[in-house]
């Protein structure tokens, strides 16, 4: 029996192993678009398209957030000059796998992940600290997988190559565009 699982997912490039591995596992992914960090509108409308199209094809349900730019600018403010994968990322990444934990809870799912670990140029240690401590405060189950482990980060971009997926240059927010 699948369980289903929340998935905080930035685009579909950094989805596509995750899905694959999450249903390998036996868990039924739904993937969760909550990421108000994403500038300009363009990019994020582009990263959101991409990741529908994906899903749709994937059979995979997909719950687009409404974003509020505003708060997440006030959750990072002050931390604009943090080097990338400094503070300002370990508050970025809270601020959205809070929302991913509320959202999971408001569901009444038992578990939730996020796509954020097939990167490696993301801390997945930073990760599963925020993941597990949220997860303890919600009374749910985080499923700490380092997606970017056993060749993880070369089968999601052979995927997006496959699937000839738009793929960005940079994290996502205004302040980590070289």
């Amino acid at each position: 029996m699948d369980k289903k699982v929340l998935v905080h997912a930035c685009c579909a490039v950094c989805s596509a192993y995750p899905i694959e591995k999450l249903k390998e596992l036996g868990y039924e992914p739904v993937l969760y678009f909550f990421n108000p960090n994403i500038f300009p509108p363009d990019e994020f409308y582009r990263r959101l398209e991409e990741l529908e199209k994906y899903c749709t094809k994937k059979n995979v349900e997909l719950i687009v957030e409404k974003q509020d730019s505003s708060d997440w600018y006030n959750a990072v403010s002050g931390m604009e000059n943090e080097p990338e994968g400094g503070k300002r990322c370990a508050r970025c990444f809270e601020y959205r796998l809070l929302f991913t934990v509320l959202k999971a809870f408001q569901l009444e799912y038992q578990y939730f992940t996020t796509t954020l670990t097939v990167s490696p140029h993301k801390n997945s240690k930073v990760i599963f600290e925020i993941a597990k401590e949220l997860a303890k405060k919600y009374e749910l189950t985080f499923v700490d997988i380092d997606f970017k482990k056993q060749d993880g980060f070369l089968k999601t971009m052979k995927i997006a190559k496959e699937e000839n997926f738009y793929r960005q240059n940079y994290c996502g927010c205004e302040f980590s565009i070289f």
